[in-house]
């Protein structure tokens, strides 16, 4: 169900486990420093929870089931917009339009680590760096095509599926779990990034001192998300959280 838009014909991949420890593996792969990592976030409001996190969180990964209510809300909201067509050096955020079955998460992932205080944490000469300097240039459409046919993200995401916790399902499996990055640019707007939506979308500014879990960050971001789902849905929604923050290691 969470890869409606994505053509039945197309590549699949074996859906990637919302485990950090599996996440932080796949990025450091492709090429991510090791000063970074994936961590669960427990809690978005309890300050003792929160108080355990490495900061700044530069990344959020809200995952979550895709329900009616957030379909209608995402058809509606992109109704009246064009399709994202930026590309080149002077971009607010670097967008990848999902072409893929099942690999939201994955998509999620490279939109954390390409963008915001991240992307300056990627080494030189890694696949994540050969990767983004192709993308860069490439419209959403030609960029997407070369994710698609990328055998080191393939690779890497394998390797990264088989390591979860649990049995990871069929490439070909319908999975009702999706995958949203919000992720905090250079020059302070948040953004929503889903390879579902028709481009990027910018939620706010954030000061200096706000980072994507501070209480402006989450305001604008992932707590917007949650209460509109439960407003609507008129009950708890399901959902878990992670973050790209200091390594502890």
């Amino acid at each position: 169900m969470a890869d409606v838009d994505v053509p039945v014909s197309s590549k699949a991949f074996v859906p990637l486990e919302n485990n950090p420890e599996v996440m932080t593996n796949l990025v450091r792969q492709l090429g991510l420093s090791p000063t970074l990592q994936f961590h669960d976030v427990y809690s978005l409001t309890e300050p003792s929870l929160l108080a355990f996190l490495p900061r700044p969180a530069l990344a959020l990964l809200l995952v979550f089931p895709v329900t009616d209510t957030y379909e209608k809300f995402r058809e509606e909201e992109d109704a009246p917009r064009q399709d994202y067509a930026g590309s080149g050096q002077d971009e607010e955020v670097v967008w990848f339009k999902q072409t893929i079955r099942n690999a939201c998460g994955l998509i999620g992932l490279l939109h954390s680590v390409t963008n915001g205080g991240a992307r300056e944490q990627i080494t030189e000469g890694s696949d994540l760096d050969h990767l983004l300097k192709k993308a860069i240039p490439l419209k959403p459409n030609d960029r997407a095509d070369l994710l698609y046919k990328s055998q080191a993200l393939e690779s890497a995401h394998a390797t990264a599926a088989a390591k979860g916790d649990t049995t990871a399902p069929e490439a070909e499996a319908s999975v009702d779990l999706h995958y949203v990055a919000f992720v905090k640019d250079k020059d302070g707007d948040l953004w929503e990034l889903d390879g579902r939506r028709k481009g990027p979308l910018k939620r706010g500014r954030l000061g200096p001192e706000d980072d994507v879990l501070s209480e402006k960050g989450q305001e604008l971001g992932v707590q917007a998300f949650l209460k509109r789902e439960e407003q609507a849905g008129g009950g708890e929604l399901r959902f878990s959280v992670v973050m790209l923050g200091p390594s502890l290691e």
